[in-house]
């Protein structure tokens, strides 16, 4: 027996010819499954750690500094602008705000559109949707006299079936106007009123057509935004578009930042970062120094009358619960009234008096936000 045992194993190993040798199977089997789970439990305890999760918040808020995130901004400049001798003025002060800016043909034209460039490595610990931030910004360029146009389609037709001008279907963003320069091109109009009314020849009607004053363009400006959500900005010069374009820059630049604090949990929760003030754990553990705290936030409550009510009830909810257990009102609102309070040697013993404990009973039980708990402030 103990000769055919190797014989047959030999010869099962001929007659199998190019199979993988057994030991290589178990092998793998030994090493993936073991190692495996392994590496996925530490995967899984470093992302269940405190100190792990704190060091990618405090990474994700790095690279969400408005300081830093500005430099992620890129403002794609069509080149029909550069066609106006004072777009150096907005070259210049794109340059000096420290992000990107790209010559590149825009739809519609005369635009400014602001990008985002992601971080990489991308943190986790980021929602999607605050790197988003921004993509749809766009800031459209008109001339004067093609603003006015748009003025004339708004009041002389409309109504429902008015089609806003600068709203473009095909495209998701959602323009801010700029026109330059619009108070002295009225003016300049208005020097001509006379030829205005009286056309001689089709251009000139044509320019009549749009001779418009402010009272329309004030009323184009509500309808504007009532129906269509359009800002207009109306600037003087190159420099104050500059200014508007350097301060809308640096508030896309701060947008993440205030999205991503947003979408953090508060600091009093137990599933957040604890900021300031006494710390309660899951278990419980904290509640007493808490509920002490606030106790003393009311009006005139020394420590020794906050350590009366703290240690006959510890916590909020036991005192809900004696709120419910009582039959009348009256019974309520004197609850806490008798609690005798530890005075220090020479003083004479005193309660909690009638006047907090109305205070605290009405904080617990009231449902009206108006009402006023301290009757002498």
């Amino acid at each position: 027996m103990a000769r055919v045992g190797p014989g047959r194993a030999g010869g099962s190993r001929r007659g199998r010819g190019q199979r993988r040798p057994p030991t290589w199977e178990i092998s793998d089997s030994d090493t993936e499954g073991p190692a495996g789970a392994e590496a996925d439990s530490e995967v899984a305890a470093r992302a269940r750690d405190p100190a792990e999760e704190r060091r990618a918040a405090a990474e994700a808020l790095r690279l969400l500094r408005p300081e830093r995130a500005v430099r992620r901004l890129v403002v794609r400049v069509d080149p029909a602008i550069l066609e106006d001798a004072g777009a150096d003025i907005l070259m210049e002060a794109l340059g000096s705000l420290g992000c990107e800016y790209h010559i590149e043909p825009q739809r519609p034209a005369r635009s400014l559109r602001w990008s985002r460039v992601k971080p990489e490595p991308c943190p986790h610990s980021v929602p999607p949707e605050v790197w988003a931030a921004g993509e749809q910004d766009l800031l459209l360029l008109l001339e004067p006299e093609e603003f006015l146009q748009g003025v004339l389609q708004l009041t002389q037709v409309c109504g429902p079936t008015c089609s806003v001008p600068w709203i473009f279907p095909e495209s998701p963003a959602c323009p801010h106007l700029a026109v330059i320069g619009l108070d002295a091109y009225l003016w300049s109009r208005q020097l001509n009123t006379q030829e205005m009314r009286q056309p001689e020849s089709p251009g000139m009607m044509a320019r009549a057509m749009v001779a418009v004053g402010w009272p329309e363009v004030e009323e184009a400006l509500v309808l504007l935004q009532l129906w269509a959500n359009l800002d207009v900005l109306l600037v003087e010069s190159w420099q104050e578009l500059s200014q508007h374009v350097c301060a809308f820059t640096k508030a896309l630049a701060q947008r993440p930042f205030k999205q991503f604090q947003e979408s953090q949990a508060f600091s009093f929760c137990t599933a957040g970062r604890w900021a300031a003030g006494e710390r309660v754990t899951r278990d419980g553990t904290g509640l007493r120094g808490a509920w002490w705290r606030q106790i003393r936030q009311f009006n005139r409550v020394s420590p020794a009358v906050a350590d009366a009510v703290v240690t006959a009830f510890p916590s909020p909810r036991l005192l809900q619960q004696a709120y419910v257990a009582c039959s009348t009102e009256r019974e309520r609102l004197a609850l806490l009234a008798d609690l005798p309070v530890k005075a220090d040697k020479g003083e004479r013993p005193r309660r909690v008096g009638p006047d907090l404990s109305r205070r605290i009973c009405l904080f617990l039980t009231s449902t009206n936000p108006d009402l006023l708990l301290d009757l002498s402030s």
